[in-house]
């Protein structure tokens, strides 16, 4: 039974931290402009910066069903497009498990697509302290460093943080 929760509270957190195309619409509305004028999706650009990155293992740590009853309607919220529902059920979380470094990283991001810049960048180096400091979780970490520096004009420390994301990965040891 125990392994059945497991597998459904780490399915909870993939999913939860994909975002929707209603997340994403709502945030084009809210984000701010590119040099154009044209919406960035920050959230998309946080998730895509942290994909695909070949870690072969991830290590995710049971959950409380409580929180995991949280994180559950901060995905749904988030995927119907309510972020303000999205992080009042993320505190919520962080209130009864305050240094988890997924949950902090998952509210960093929603401050992110809020404009809410110094916020977000604060919680994401907090994740990142608290976290594995390796793999998917720290490189959303520095996206979303990097996103918010770049947003707020800062392009010297916005490629800091792009060059603190790539020692997120460590290649697998060569194997004769």
């Amino acid at each position: 039974m125990s392994r059945v929760r497991g597998g459904a509270v780490l399915l909870v957190l993939v999913v939860g931290g994909c975002g929707g195309l209603a997340v994403r619409q709502q945030v084009q509305q809210e984000a701010p402009e590119t040099a154009v004028g044209a919406p960035r999706d920050l959230l998309a650009e946080v998730r895509a910066a942290a994909a695909g990155g070949g870690d072969l293992i991830e290590v995710a740590p049971l959950v409380d069903p409580a929180v995991a009853d949280l994180l559950e309607a901060a995905g749904r919220a988030e995927a119907a497009g309510d972020l303000g529902a999205a992080a009042q059920a993320l505190d919520e979380a962080l209130a009864l498990l305050p240094g988890d470094p997924r949950i902090l990283q998952w509210r960093a991001e929603l401050l992110l697509a809020g404009g809410e810049l110094d916020e977000a960048e604060r919680l994401a180096a907090n994740s990142w302290e608290l976290g594995p400091r390796l793999g998917e979780l720290c490189r959303r970490n520095w996206a979303t460093v990097q996103l918010a520096r770049e947003v707020r004009g800062d392009p010297e420390g916005a490629q800091r943080a792009a060059g603190q994301r790539a020692r997120c990965e460590v290649p697998a040891p060569v194997r004769m």
